[in-house]
């Protein structure tokens, strides 16, 4: 029989062939976990290019759109055109029911040392404004909320490609052994915004740096977490899985959708321990659960201030990158998927969401700086737009990405720091215009990556969470 026509060597294995393969399995599952840590080493070591500031993430996901002429950009002339019809040209909207200039529907007053202006839609976030480098010319591309989200989540507007969260893992890796380096945690019923969770995915990197998804106020926080049988019955399948995976690896020159397989075998393995641990909060003070409004009963902010401590405890554990996610009001249009997105009552649906994250947002800060991690720490507060300075119908706002707020804090950026600036009227980025793409530059430069050097091959191309583009913006670092 020629080469080309005999058949793989795995067709049919015999008795004695399996067992001789399999019982390498303790030995080879040990020399996988050295072999894992020196690959991994080699990996930083090849893409990190800068000293770090940050060693972890938080992305605090603001899904739907903040309006921020109503948050963290006041513009007084608004109330002077009150009820007028906008005096500049308007684009079109995603729905193109445009009524007259709106004001803000809350006062905005300057806090701290530095004086900047927050509304009273955030007065927990004020008071720890000096943390906060806040950034007022932010632009997208895209005014759609499945569009938006994947450029805000991957820098390109459709499913396919790698989340920041996956780029970091990528790039980093984990500094937990049992728990994954990149978490989305979720609580309440939250959904994934619009484009689902394609918004988290690994992409074309290998499948262990995807998302690992966890119900914060679940009994089990990752579906089948707890152990159905002992855990040494568990350890001897999958040394057996592991050594015929790595024979079938071997002869496909180390494929990397079974060299990931392996290692989401061995992860899975571990979190069954360390997720339990890392949900039982029963030791937290009774300061700190008042602090994040654990136990505001029947509030959706206990249920988002669930998922700020639970950030706080994974950053403690090591994991490189966690986002979190907002909860449903279903008031002036907003859905499980974009529950900021109030296209009609923005006063009460701003109002109730900003309720839900303003005081476990702040607690978060405060409750890092206390234990030293806010400077190793990066906080990133973003959706996917803003919103019109006029109305959409009566009292409704629509999307606006020409023009909005994000900020920073901790993680090695400036506090109490205002960056760019819309126009008077808050509808276009006028001064220091930013990109997404100059966001997610500025974020891993911030964890000591080279945008334009933590590449990926792939179908030919060296592919980039920025794609061509994307600039640190050197001002908003300390």
């Amino acid at each position: 029989m020629s080469p080309k026509n005999r058949a793989p060597q795995t067709a049919n294995l015999s008795r004695r062939a399996l067992l001789s393969r399999a019982s390498t399995g303790f030995g080879l599952a040990a020399l996988n976990g050295l072999i894992q840590q020196e690959s991994q080493a080699a990996l930083i070591h090849r893409a990190q290019r800068i000293a770090p500031k940050a060693r972890s993430v938080i992305f605090c996901y603001m899904s739907g759109g903040v309006s921020h002429i109503d948050s963290f950009d006041p513009k007084p002339l608004l109330e002077k055109y009150a009820g007028k019809p906008m005096p500049v040209a308007v684009q079109r909207t995603q729905f193109n029911n445009n009524g007259t200039v709106q004001p803000s529907h809350w006062a905005f007053n300057r806090y701290g040392q530095s004086g900047i202006a927050v509304s009273d839609l955030f007065p927990h976030i004020a008071s720890v404004i000096d943390e906060v480098s806040v950034i007022r010319s932010m632009t997208a591309k895209f005014s759609e909320h499945a569009q938006g989200n994947f450029f805000m989540h991957t820098g390109f507007p459709f499913l396919g490609n790698p989340s920041a969260g996956a780029w970091a893992s990528y790039g980093l890796g984990s500094e937990s052994r049992d728990l994954p380096a990149y978490v989305v945690l979720q609580s309440g019923g939250a959904k994934p915004p619009h484009g689902g969770v394609g918004l988290f995915s690994n992409g074309f990197l290998p499948a262990q740096h995807q998302a690992s998804i966890m119900k914060a106020d679940e009994a089990e926080a990752v579906a089948n977490i707890q152990p159905r049988e002992p855990l040494t019955a568990q350890r001897q399948r999958l040394d057996f899985i592991a050594s015929i995976d790595r024979q079938f690896a071997s002869l496909t020159r180390h494929d990397s959708h079974v060299e990931a397989a392996i290692k989401n075998y061995e992860m899975a393995w571990r979190m069954q321990s360390a997720v339990p641990e890392l949900c039982d909060i029963s030791g937290e003070s009774e300061a700190t659960r008042k602090l994040y409004g654990i136990d505001d009963s029947g509030s959706s902010m206990a249920s988002y201030a669930r998922q700020c401590l639970l950030a706080r405890r994974l950053v403690e554990r090591g994991v490189r990158f966690i986002e979190l996610s907002c909860l449903a009001q279903n008031i002036g249009g907003g859905q499980a998927a974009n529950p900021w997105d109030q296209h009609g009552q923005i006063k009460s649906g701003h109002g109730m969401m900003a309720h839900q994250v303003d005081q476990p947002i702040a607690a978060l800060i405060k409750d890092l700086k206390s234990r030293g991690l806010l400077d190793s720490t990066l906080i990133v507060w973003a959706g996917e737009f803003g919103r019109t300075p006029f109305a959409q119908g009566s009292d409704g706002r629509d999307h606006n990405p020409y023009g909005f707020t994000i900020w920073m804090a901790g993680g090695g950026v400036k506090g109490g720091h205002v960056y760019g600036a819309t126009d008077d009227f808050g509808y276009y980025a006028t001064e220091n215009p930013c990109t997404v793409y100059d966001m997610w530059a500025t974020v891993l430069h911030l964890m000591g990556l080279d945008h334009e050097q933590l590449t990926y091959r792939f179908s030919g191309r060296d592919l980039r969470l920025t794609d061509v583009h994307g600039h640190v913006l050197h001002d908003i670092i300390a």
